[in-house]
């Protein structure tokens, strides 16, 4: 995915959703931080996201916009609509999300990305080995910054066992980094 089929996933979204602001939170969310993120971070065709002040016409997203339908077959890629807590995300995190607007490709609507350490927590609180690989890509191409996702994984609301074995996956990849 590209920051350009970003833009376009929000507009579309907005305007199935009837809401002029979205959370988005899947992997793409990256692309909020870093919009020339490397090709490797981009990889998934997906954009999870959840209408932010109507989250209950989220369910028309993912039925218009989502996985094997018309606008995935035309354009490639799909947007998932899914509720925000679905994911585990670090206190904090909605002070920390970055906007992505464009008067052109998103017609002025709102894209409220999570920012890439709130995201990598939120990847390792699941623990799937795609999730897992994402945030080893992450921090080997200097996207995000060790102290700082020890920090967001200190608060995430976990209990202490697996906060702690987060930090340790996360001492040990960013230690076979350097």
């Amino acid at each position: 995915m590209t920051y350009e089929q970003l833009k376009h996933a929000i507009r579309a979204a907005c305007d199935v959703s009837g809401d002029t602001e979205l959370l988005v939170f899947g992997s793409q969310a990256i692309l909020g931080t870093w919009p020339d993120a490397p090709e490797g971070v981009r990889a998934s065709i997906e954009v999870d996201v959840q209408a932010k002040n109507l989250p209950e016409s989220t369910i028309r997203i993912d039925g218009n916009l989502g996985e094997e339908s018309q606008f995935h077959a035309t354009h490639g890629f799909y947007v998932h609509g899914v509720s925000i807590e679905s994911a585990t995300l670090p206190d904090g995190w909605a002070a920390r999300t970055v906007a992505v607007r464009d008067p052109h490709l998103t017609r002025g609507y709102t894209g409220h990305c999570l920012e890439a350490h709130d995201l990598a927590a939120s990847k390792l609180a699941a623990y799937r080995e795609k999730d897992l690989e994402f945030v080893a890509l992450l921090l080997l191409e200097g996207l995000i910054d060790r102290d700082t996702l020890l920090n967001r994984i200190a608060v995430l609301p976990a209990d202490a066992e697996t906060k702690q074995r987060l930090a340790r996956w996360v001492s040990a990849v960013a230690d076979d980094i350097t």
